[in-house]
């Protein structure tokens, strides 16, 4: 569950995820039961339980994982989760934010810990490498909804901040306070978006050579494999001809 950029369309495309599918569900009825059991389960009335199902939606968790999450959390029953954010570097300074959901502390930070170390990185405190980071609300569309001039003029209306469109969709960006208003005014034009989240989009991109770059993906497939760990974003940037080299071995 990393955050947008071009490192995840292109796994995506190569269908790397498809592997840990069973697990990318888990993680998402987590943040679906943690969405509703903090708040109403009606995802109408609660705008983070409604954004966790679009997300879950996205990847094609079944609708039975949806409704067993929400009736679990509806029933008052299931773990307790805290919402932690870890902060640090990776190989040739990359800055990594990992966001988790966890019922143990200290065996999620210890397993964080261990991971960055063994990929050439290491934990920082929080806030070592947020400051890399704007917190930004985005949404996403396949290209067959409308065409650039249109999403454009209908995003700025709802809110928006800035809208890229291209062959592989459009992607609107927004300020974290006005999310909601947008995502609901978008999808009242267009339908569901395939993508709805708040995500940490980089400010400073570190390059990557191939070696280092092959390092950091390691890294970030480790960590998005830990039970804990919902979302991973860093702020490397590789050529085309480097991701497609590695997403091919």
């Amino acid at each position: 569950m990393a955050g947008h950029s071009k490192f995840k369309n292109i796994m995506h495309r190569k269908g790397a995820q498809d592997k840990k599918r069973g697990k990318i569900f888990a993680k998402h009825a987590r943040e679906i039961f943690v969405a509703a059991k903090s708040g109403m389960p009606d995802p109408e009335k609660n705008p983070r339980l409604r954004t966790a199902i679009i997300a879950a939606r996205a990847v094609n968790t079944p609708n039975e994982n949806i409704a067993r999450a929400i009736k679990k959390a509806e029933g008052g029953g299931g773990e307790n989760y805290d919402e932690v954010r870890y902060e640090g570097y990776g190989p040739s300074g990359v800055a990594v934010i990992v966001e988790a959901l966890t019922d143990n502390r200290n065996r999620t930070a210890s397993e964080v810990r261990s991971t960055f170390t063994k990929h050439g990185g290491n934990l920082g405190e929080t806030g070592s490498v947020g400051f890399m980071f704007d917190r930004k609300g985005i949404v996403s569309y396949p290209t067959d909804v409308a065409d650039g001039d249109t999403m454009f003029e209908e995003a700025l209306e709802a809110g928006a901040e800035d809208v890229s469109s291209d062959d592989d969709g459009h992607v609107i960006l927004c300020a974290p306070e006005d999310f909601a208003c947008v995502r609901d005014a978008l999808t009242e034009k267009f339908g569901e978006p395939t993508e709805a989240n708040l995500d940490w989009i980089p400010n400073i991109q570190t390059d990557l050579d191939e070696q280092s770059a092959g390092t950091m993906l390691k890294l970030i497939d480790v960590l998005e494999d830990n039970d804990d760990v919902q979302r991973v974003y860093s702020n490397f940037e590789v050529s085309d001809e480097i991701l497609e080299k590695l997403s091919a071995e």
